[in-house]
């Protein structure tokens, strides 16, 4: 998996925030993401998909670094599911150890500047398949490596660990590896789509009222509308 990503480097306070932006940049077409109220609607078509699988398998590896994906001005569909007016955001994926205070985000992004263009070669296997990871294991009382979620500055943060980070990307390789063959198989039948949930039970909204499903829907670039 190879990702073209531009790296930023900014001083918030007395520390430097790393940031890796993915280089597309506003305006890339492939995904989407809206808070429509009731859960988070991603919508991707095979090259965002596979973008996006990339980009988690390097949230997994990327401890010190803030994982961007400037989604906000990404098409949707106008036939979302949600139950509310959408609200588009854009997605940065990091490591739950930096403790970086969400509130802080917008005044980061807002000093970005061009960043350093730099080419990212990640395993095609980085991910792992859906059978290698122990879901028994999760439902231990000491298991902690479960994805968190924060919406900030028009954003969602997705926060874990690289285990969080890796497991829960096992299920987005499998729909990036699936999506379109699916849709080519059962054309009668279109829906195909994966759900990520923050903490021990997601769905409903989290303790800051986040919604608590991440459901990323395959939608190929004929469906897709400003």
């Amino acid at each position: 998996m190879e990702q073209r990503v531009r790296v930023h480097r900014v001083r918030l306070g007395g520390s430097e925030v790393r940031v890796v932006r993915s280089a597309p940049g506003p305006g890339a077409t492939g995904l989407a993401l809206r808070d429509d109220g009731h859960w988070l609607s991603m919508y991707a078509d095979r090259e965002g998909a596979d973008r996006l699988a990339a980009l988690w398998a390097l949230a997994a590896r990327s401890s010190r670094s803030l994982v961007h994906l400037p989604l906000r001005n990404g098409p949707a569909p106008r036939d979302g599911a949600g139950g509310g007016e959408p609200v588009a955001l854009d997605l940065v994926l990091l490591h739950h150890s930096l403790r970086f205070p969400t509130s802080s985000w917008k005044e980061v992004r807002a000093r970005l500047g061009a960043g350093t263009p730099h080419t990212v070669s990640l395993p095609d296997d980085d991910l792992p398949d859906p059978d290698a990871v122990d879901h028994e294991r999760r439902h231990h009382r000491t298991y902690r490596d479960r994805l968190g979620f924060d919406v900030a500055a028009h954003t969602l943060f997705v926060v874990g660990s690289s285990t969080a980070f890796r497991e829960e990307g096992a299920a987005l390789r499998d729909f990036a590896g699936r999506a379109a063959a699916h849709r080519r198989r059962y054309p009668a039948s279109p829906h195909f789509c994966v759900e990520l949930l923050p903490g021990p039970r997601g769905r409903g909204r989290t303790r800051r009222h986040v919604p608590g499903s991440l459901h990323i829907e395959y939608r190929d670039d004929r469906e897709r509308t400003a």
